[in-house]
């Protein structure tokens, strides 16, 4: 072989084996890509709705996998009847241990797709896990599992309901009992976010013995850790979770809180329809209503103090109950829809 043709017979061996270096290693980069990610089984890395189903003429049951918290969430939506263009959201909250896993309780204890029939407004109920309190936690909890609800309610799913449900950005919160505190947090920790927010019947400071003793109750009550939700005691974590501490982070919202005074009125008597057990009614949701009362105050102190304007109502009587919710929701309306620009 002469040299020419010895060195023509190199560069095509370079040449080849340079190609085949590069298919090996794009088929290296795939193999890895495809290990790092779990192969075809891999969770998705962003959330989305997966499927809706009709639950009523204008009732939805939108199921959303949530990528923070790597599971399918369901929420039901209500729509209005006659549709007059984009709308806003409005996302409602409820309470401790309520709801079932296909039902808000506010489709259960109220007449959501009636109330709000004629009002140009998508209503957002996500069906929550028990004991949550609608927060980040720092850590998985051994029995309640993986609870990341503030970055599902205010990043992955408000923009999926405005896609799919001819959302026009503006966004109200509505919340009651632990979903009352827990909506008045969503709104100081993410300031303008929410054009509206409502809380019936809720406690809103959650530092020193007191403050704690009520998320805490409330997460211990469904055999989960709360040092898993905001850390230990003296975790920083807690404070930034107090609604009287960050107040300010109100200031432009238009807000709305209610409780009553404890005190048992025409929804609490023997014989009124649903009230099975009086007693309870009476006892126990006065007391509670009672600390509701107490914590009502303090908010309205704190709002004064920084000047900003709110709707506060002092329901009497009125205990810890769903018939002054029921009434409260509609008191509350004008406020919430002036908020949302109806």
């Amino acid at each position: 072989m002469t040299g020419a043709a010895r060195r023509t017979s190199d560069r095509r061996v370079a040449s080849q084996t340079t190609a085949l270096i590069a298919i090996l290693a794009a088929a290296l980069t795939a193999f890895a890509g495809l290990a790092q990610a779990g192969g075809a089984n891999a969770a998705p890395t962003r959330s989305t709705i997966e499927r809706v189903v009709a639950e009523g003429p204008h009732s939805h049951g939108v199921y959303v996998y949530s990528a923070a918290m790597q599971k399918t969430v369901k929420v039901q939506v209500v729509t209005p009847e006659a549709s007059a263009g984009p709308r806003p959201s409005l996302y409602l909250l409820g309470g401790l241990g309520e709801e079932n896993p296909e039902k808000s309780i506010w489709t259960l204890k109220t007449d959501v797709a009636g109330f709000y029939a004629d009002k140009n407004v998508n209503v957002v109920m996500p069906i929550a896990g028990n004991g949550s309190l609608y927060t980040d936690w720092q850590r998985d909890d051994p029995v309640l599992g993986r609870y990341k609800w503030e970055t599902f309610l205010t990043r992955e799913l408000p923009p999926l309901i405005d896609e799919r449900f001819d959302g026009n950005g503006a966004r109200g919160l509505a919340g009651l009992s632990m979903g009352a505190g827990a909506a008045l947090v969503l709104a100081v920790r993410n300031p303008g976010f929410y054009d509206t927010v409502a809380a019936y019947s809720g406690c809103f400071t959650t530092t020193g013995p007191a403050g704690q003793a009520y998320p805490r109750g409330i997460v211990t009550a469904f055999g989960g850790n709360p040092d898993n939700m905001w850390g230990p005691p003296s975790d920083p974590a807690w404070a930034a979770h107090d609604v009287l501490l960050r107040a300010a982070g109100l200031r432009g919202t238009e807000v709305y809180v209610s409780t009553g005074t404890g005190r048992p009125g025409k929804y609490d008597a023997p014989g009124y329809p649903g009230n099975d057990d009086p007693t309870d009614r009476q006892v126990v949701g006065g007391a509670i209503e009672l600390g509701a009362l107490w914590c009502t105050q303090q908010l309205q102190a704190r709002l004064g103090q920084l000047k900003i304007p709110a709707t506060i109502r002092y329901v009497d009587p009125g205990t810890h109950s769903w018939p002054y919710w029921v009434d409260q929701q509609r008191q509350s309306w004008p406020t919430i829809a002036r908020g949302l620009g109806l």
